[in-house]
């Protein structure tokens, strides 16, 4: 099994062309508040969570873990990036495919201008690089046009459909080894 969370913590800073992926510091907080209290961001995650509660169990310095990325435009968060372990007992969850899953939650003000694209291309290079040809995961709802576009810009091909938290998912993996779609 690969665990995400045994990988060299932290990278030095990624920078791509408009992006800076990072680890997260605790200037980052607000933000990460901000991306779990929007209405938007949380269409296909369930829903927002409550912004008085987020603010007592945010962490100080959120996400301090290995596999997650702050993502930077010009000096502000915009997103978050995670390579986690991807919970076993998920529906969709096939170990053969891959155990580390890629999320990605970004800010309303900054969809549709290809970051999510970018910023995840950065990461799952990043990983190829630390665990050559290992296979990495992705699920989002089949609603979710604008995730949908991205899982097919990045490469990921899809595995299966199912349905969870009351709505159809679709599910695909990504390898290094794999050429891109």
């Amino acid at each position: 099994m690969i665990d995400p969370r045994a990988l060299p913590w932290p990278p030095a800073p990624i920078k791509t062309e408009r992006l800076l992926l990072r680890e997260s510091e605790a200037r980052d907080r607000a933000a990460v508040i901000e991306l779990f209290a929007s209405s938007e961001v949380g269409t296909y995650i369930g829903g927002p969570r409550p912004r008085d509660e987020l603010e007592h169990t945010v962490p100080e310095i959120p996400g301090r873990r290995p596999g997650f990325f702050v993502v930077e435009l010009d000096g502000v968060v915009i997103g978050t990036i995670q390579l986690d372990p991807r919970d076993p007992e998920r529906p969709g969850c096939r170990p053969e495919a891959g155990e580390t899953e890629l999320g990605y939650l970004f800010l309303p003000e900054a969809w549709g201008y290809g970051y999510a694209t970018e910023a995840c291309t950065a990461a799952l290079d990043w990983f190829a690089d630390v665990l050559p040809g290992a296979p990495v995961v992705l699920d989002t709802r089949t609603a979710n046009a604008g995730s949908m576009r991205v899982a097919a810009k990045l490469g990921f091909t899809e595995l299966e459909r199912f349905e969870e938290w009351g709505a159809e998912q679709w599910f695909g993996v990504w390898s290094s080894a794999m050429p891109p779609a």
